[in-house]
């Protein structure tokens, strides 16, 4: 199974996020903002971020931008999971190197479905 980065500034969410995803296997170590997340990865790889956009101290965008910049992170897929819905944000987010979003609220089963078609492609 994999590991997986989740990032989200809501304590719940993140929460959720680990669970859905440790019942189908993973490993999923959670961080609260993207300095954080950001530090994490420069000293340990992951097979899967999972992001939402906005946080303090640095969004999920700018996350996205740095974690790019990281040799071992250069192809690691990464998902926005966010409540944007504006096609813009979307298309902002792909440009910085976002592979795929989910919105917020989302059921288990779609997260589980985006996890795995995205780790499918890897």
């Amino acid at each position: 199974m994999a590991k997986i980065l989740a990032v989200d500034d809501m304590r719940s969410m993140r929460e959720l996020v680990k669970s859905v995803l440790e019942k189908q296997g993973h490993t999923v170590t959670i961080m609260d903002d993207g300095d954080s997340a950001l530090s994490f990865a420069r000293t340990a790889s992951v097979d899967l971020v999972i992001s939402d956009i906005n946080m303090p101290k640095m969004t999920g965008l700018e996350l996205i931008t740095e974690l790019r910049n990281l040799p071992n992170y250069a192809n690691t897929p990464i998902l926005m999971l966010t409540t944007e819905d504006a096609a813009e944000k979307k298309q902002t987010a792909r440009s910085a190197g976002a592979n795929g979003w989910i919105q917020k609220p989302f059921n288990p089963e779609r997260l589980i479905s985006a996890v795995n078609t995205t780790l499918s492609k890897v």
